[in-house]
């Protein structure tokens, strides 16, 4: 089989060009020269606490020129979901301003009394209060969303309760199961395909989590690129009964594939 000419570069965000707030070395020069280049691109993350504004302040602050535009969230594409499926609908919401103003501009309302959807998101100040309404709220008929599925999100101390596991707590309690917008849901990586005008036999996703990242990418047609930069190692690639179509120490490795045309993968 020929290889792909990839013209378009979806990228994870934590473990591939940042880890707790320190660049992974290389990534300002991958992010230059796919500017340079005119290689369309597009970060996804799972992170729905920040708005891309947001993102985009700690990413320079991090060395990393990143353009508003180009940060794609798992808030964004629940919120485009949402919007889709029930226009000018309303929601609880247990979440951040990432969430919440992505709600705002879809057109959604905020409130606590007969949402339609009862919405979860990352926090750093899970509300026992907030999550007993949500409980209520689910059982009185609310559809019950979550941004994503990870049970866990790095910190400088170790793991802290992430979204997964919230709602987890409250599907045991509801017997309701979240329908999970972001990775590895395709739907997240297509959103973000259109948002750049990418084609998936074009495209290839850079990330650092087989279970997420190289799953969504396989899942969606695309080229998928596993670096070691992050969460996994190369022992655990074994472990899975998919592969990413490469393994790699970081994207500084990738630099040297780009040029004017795209890349072969």
């Amino acid at each position: 089989m020929a290889p792909r000419e990839i013209r378009f570069w979806l990228l994870d965000m934590d473990g591939v060009l940042v880890r707790e707030e320190h660049p992974i070395p290389g990534a300002d020069r991958f992010i230059e020269r796919l500017k340079e280049l005119g290689l369309p691109f597009m970060l996804l993350t799972n992170n729905s606490i920040f708005t891309p504004r947001d993102l985009r302040a700690r990413l320079l602050a991090s060395g990393l020129d990143v353009p508003e535009e180009a940060i794609w969230t798992s808030a964004l594409a629940t919120a485009q979901f949402l919007a889709d499926q029930r226009p000018g609908g309303s929601a609880f919401v247990i979440g951040e301003a990432g969430l919440t103003t992505a709600l705002h501009e879809a057109g959604y309302t905020l409130t606590e009394r007969e949402p339609d959807y009862v919405v979860l998101g990352e926090t750093r100040t899970y509300s026992f209060e907030r999550i007993t309404l949500a409980i209520r709220l689910i059982a009185d008929g609310a559809r019950f969303i979550a941004t994503n599925p990870d049970a866990t999100g790095p910190s400088p101390d170790g793991p802290l309760p992430a979204t997964g596991s919230v709602a987890a707590l409250i599907s045991r309690a509801t017997g309701v199961e979240p329908y999970y917008v972001g990775k590895p849901n395709p739907l997240m990586m297509r959103s973000a395909l259109n948002a750049i005008e990418a084609h998936s036999e074009s495209t290839a996703m850079i990330g650092d989590r087989m279970d997420t990242d190289v799953v969504a990418g396989l899942e969606a047609g695309l080229e998928t690129i596993l670096v070691l930069s992050g969460v996994t190692t190369p022992g655990e690639v074994e472990g899975y009964s998919y592969r990413p179509s490469r393994i790699v120490d970081s994207v500084a490795d990738l630099i040297d594939s780009l040029d004017g045309t795209g890349a072969s993968a």
